[in-house]
């Protein structure tokens, strides 16, 4: 994506803040520190639902799930699954993935739910978006399968996959993970300005 494109040619550091529908590391470090602080990495089996084909946040976030042995659950209608690329490269790092078009199929399972937006814009024909528009809905009903500590998480903006009563429930840690971003991001400036070490 361009931010590679950048720092091959960029005499300072590149921050990848997300190119495009390609990757997304900035949001990926929130997604884990995140993980770590409303649930746990160590033996974590995560669901990631929703537009996984457009999604740069999932894309990055698999890769580093990677690093820590995760499970992971790709939820998707088939014309948005994730690119076969990634499901290799995480299967030669021995992550046991599996597909469903269903997140009933793994709510009672899981640690940590990723939901992400189906993205209209990256979407040519309307029509092909109207189809697989409404594929997905978090709702206290769904949640009341799932484990009391599964928590709920969206790297936001959203559109009408959760419904807003879940804001309400101590599954959602959405607007924390919103929240964590301004100082995590700051981390990664400090960092790479030399202040940290």
């Amino acid at each position: 994506g361009a931010a590679q494109l950048a720092s091959e040619f960029s005499s300072v550091p590149i921050l990848n803040a997300g190119d495009g529908a390609g990757h997304h590391p900035t949001q990926t470090f929130l997604d884990l520190y995140t993980i770590r602080r409303e649930s746990h990495l160590d033996g974590l089996k995560i669901a990631l639902a929703g537009d996984l084909k457009y999604g740069r946040t999932v894309h990055s976030l698999c890769y580093a799930l990677s690093l820590y042995g995760a499970e992971i659950t790709l939820v998707s209608p088939k014309e948005l699954r994730l690119p076969a690329d990634i499901i290799e490269d995480l299967k030669s790092r021995n992550i046991k993935v599996t597909e469903t078009e269903s997140i009933e199929d793994t709510i009672e399972d899981i640690d940590v739910l990723y939901v992400t937006r189906i993205q209209k814009e990256r979407f040519p024909d309307p029509a092909e978006y109207r189809k697989v528009a409404n594929s997905l809905l978090i709702s206290p009903e769904l949640l009341e399968k799932a484990k009391p500590e599964l928590k709920v998480m969206h790297p936001l903006p959203r559109t009408n996959e959760i419904d807003p009563r879940v804001d309400n429930t101590k599954h959602a840690c959405y607007f924390n993970q919103s929240f964590y971003g301004v100082p995590i991001r700051m981390a990664l400036l400090a960092l790479v300005m030399g202040a940290l070490e």
